[in-house]
């Protein structure tokens, strides 16, 4: 479904840079020890933390703690705030990047789902060098998925209809 606040945006982005390397079963599982140890992913708290509270995060055993993960969740948090400041909303920002109506594909089969697309492309490299981090293309197009940005369900799952926007553009990538 199509997300528009920017805190889970933020959740969203972060947890999938999580996610990288891993099983997305196992940042699932943690999830609520993530909103917890992040202050509910609230940006501007993130983006001010201290090397004593990140240093706790890296010994928190409920999340996962790589020391490159943990960084580019404060830096990324500081890029968020950039981004809000220049867009009025990230939201707004990363929707620009689908003309603001999410792709609806037509896939008939899982095996047709893209990794990587030239707009998830187009994405990660503006958001590097807006300053983020753990933000490749394959992240950003699981991220669009994610987000509602683009819909990737195959035409013959229950959900594909029930996701479908009629005003949205119509898009194999």
């Amino acid at each position: 479904m199509p997300v528009y606040d920017d805190r889970l945006l933020f959740e969203f982005i972060t947890l999938e840079g999580a996610q990288a390397g891993l099983s997305w079963i196992t940042i699932l599982k943690r999830r609520p020890a993530y909103v917890e140890a992040f202050d509910h992913f609230d940006v501007q708290a993130i983006a001010g933390y201290s090397k004593r509270k990140i240093r706790a995060l890296l010994g928190n055993p409920g999340i996962i703690r790589n020391r490159l993960k943990v960084h580019s969740t404060v830096s990324n948090a500081q890029a968020f705030i950039r981004i809000q400041e220049a867009f009025g909303s990230f939201a707004k920002y990363q929707w620009g990047f689908v003309d603001g109506k999410p792709i609806q594909n037509t896939w008939r089969s899982l095996k047709q789902l893209p990794a990587k697309t030239a707009i998830s492309d187009a994405l990660s490299n503006d958001l590097k060098k807006r300053g983020f981090s753990f933000v490749g293309s394959t992240i950003v197009y699981a991220h669009m998925q994610a987000t509602g940005m683009v819909n990737d369900h195959t035409t013959d799952c229950f959900r594909y209809p029930q996701i479908q926007n009629k005003g949205a553009r119509k898009k194999r990538l």
